[in-house]
């Protein structure tokens, strides 16, 4: 008896692929998914310090405000944004448009222009309203 496994095909793996922008901005997707998910216990941290007291809160306050506090709150923007417009993109595939390669390269390249855009806005609005 032969072993069936050796005749088989195999699958064509990742590195076979050319890396085109709508894959890369689909695994993005994925992975500003994950992030969102720890951003968001950050954000559930914040508020819980804000309802244990001004210690409490002034102490996590300083952790968000440290430099590396300040990188990682604005990974998470971005990450927000990204996840945002890459839904968007997901929406308008739903509706049955823009799947042709131009099209969908351009939504690809986008939501990157976009998430960055939006992020550095966010950002200057909010050192903006600092008092």
């Amino acid at each position: 008896m032969t072993n069936v496994t050796q005749n088989r095909p195999l699958s064509p793996h990742l590195s076979i692929y050319k890396q085109i922008p709508t894959m890369v901005m689909s695994i993005m997707h994925r992975f500003t998914g994950m992030a969102l998910y720890a951003g968001t216990l950050l954000v559930a941290w914040w508020l819980v310090a804000a309802a244990s007291g001004e210690a409490t809160f002034d102490w996590v306050n300083g952790i968000f405000g440290s430099l590396l506090g300040r990188l990682v709150l604005f990974g998470y923007t971005w990450a927000l944004m990204h996840h945002m417009l890459g839904g968007i993109r997901h929406f308008i595939w739903d509706t049955g448009r823009g799947f042709d390669p131009a099209t969908s390269t351009k939504m690809a390249w986008a939501t990157l222009a976009g998430s960055i855009t939006l992020t550095i806005l966010i950002w200057i609005a909010g050192y903006a309203t600092r008092l």
